[in-house]
């Protein structure tokens, strides 16, 4: 090993079956869309980001390199009995195209006693089920919007909700099925958005009540001792007058969108002193509740009517550098390599039984 690094080895796991996909992507430029841009129009490139993980580890005087497992388990097990590392950095969010067989790669390295970064399998489980982790919350007296899980329009039902609603994949994450076409006013609209997503992605659709309001993202920090970071909010004032305020897939994934140039976070938000320490105190009490740790993002509206509800808990959020995590993270005084680091070390700690931070 270079001297340059200390003792500890970081394997950076992810899976990208086809990689070359992200070679493939066509260049817009800013003069081909009919909207100015607020963000770079680069698509995002998730190879790009482990290695700038991997970059930033060694920064700090890690060994970190990275493995794209591809969809084949046999790569992962030969690369730890060939090196042996002292830490997995999980990033493995699919296996096969599937995305609940995230819980059990953590499961596998809970089976081989590898430490590794992040929540543990039963957590990741249950914040893919959005419906499992609102009933926990709600058993923990933390409010979540009105809902109701529709796993069939075969038989009439009464759903006791009121518009507007929008309507979600009930075991999906990262905003993936959540849409313009989400948000219904009617009946009508109503079975027109649960027949897709029952249909196109095969499981029972999530309709909740639509919490008109501030949308806000509270990164936690910490393993035994978690703290929250400094709030962000996600301001909807730029976007077009026919867009819903919602954090879409396409606000999230697609820089060639306009709504993804017009949902602009702000970190910190700018909330009262009261409304700040509720936020502070629901996200610590939702992460234990469920049993986050490392880093998590937790997701809350705040009503006009000042009540906060929490939308989803992410274990494992985007790790990019300008991220909503990583953001809150800059705002708190934290390095982006910093983080990084300390997110490794309670991985080793943890399983080492040591104390720190």
């Amino acid at each position: 090993m270079n001297k340059k690094y200390c003792f500890m080895k970081v394997l950076i796991v992810y899976n990208e079956s086809n990689p070359k996909i992200y070679e493939q992507t066509p260049k817009i430029s800013e003069s081909d869309l009919n909207f100015k841009p607020y963000f770079d129009l680069e698509k995002p490139n998730p190879i790009t980001e482990y290695e700038t993980i991997a970059k930033a580890l060694r920064k700090v005087g890690y060994y970190a390199y990275t493995l794209n497992i591809m969809d084949n388990l046999q790569l992962f097990f030969d690369e730890i009995d060939k090196n042996k590392p002292d830490v997995v950095f999980n990033l493995m969010e699919l296996y096969k195209d599937v995305a609940k067989q995230e819980m059990n790669f953590a499961a596998l390295l809970e089976l081989l006693d590898i430490p590794y970064t992040g929540a543990p399998p039963l957590v990741l489980g249950i914040c893919q089920n959005k419906t499992l982790t609102k009933r926990i919350l709600s058993s923990f007296g933390i409010r979540t919007p009105n809902y109701r899980l529709v796993k069939s329009l075969n038989k009439p039902f009464r759903l006791n909700l009121n518009y507007p609603l929008i309507v979600k994949p009930a075991l999906e994450d990262a905003s993936v099925g959540i849409e313009e076409e989400s948000i219904v006013y009617n009946v009508k609209a109503l079975k027109k958005r649960i027949k897709y997503v029952i249909e196109y992605y095969a499981q029972p659709a999530l309709v909740e009540e639509f919490i008109v309001g501030r949308e806000l993202n509270v990164a936690v920090f910490g393993d035994k001792e978690p703290k929250v970071l400094p709030i962000s909010e996600i301001d909807f004032s730029k976007l077009p007058d026919n867009f819903h305020p919602i954090v879409s897939y396409q606000a999230k994934w697609e820089p060639y969108h306009v709504a993804y140039h017009k949902t602009i976070p702000k970190c910190p938000a700018p909330l009262s002193k009261k409304i700040r320490q509720e936020v502070e105190e629901i996200a610590l009490k939702a992460v234990k509740a469920v049993g986050c740790r490392d880093y998590t993002r937790v997701d809350m509206r705040l009503s006009t009517n000042k009540k906060l509800y929490v939308l989803e808990v992410n274990p494992n959020p985007d790790l990019q550098e300008d991220a909503g995590f990583m953001r809150s993270a800059k705002v708190a005084g934290y390095s982006y390599s910093r983080t990084l680091k300390m997110i490794v070390d309670f991985a080793y700690m943890r399983k080492h039984g040591l104390k720190g931070y």
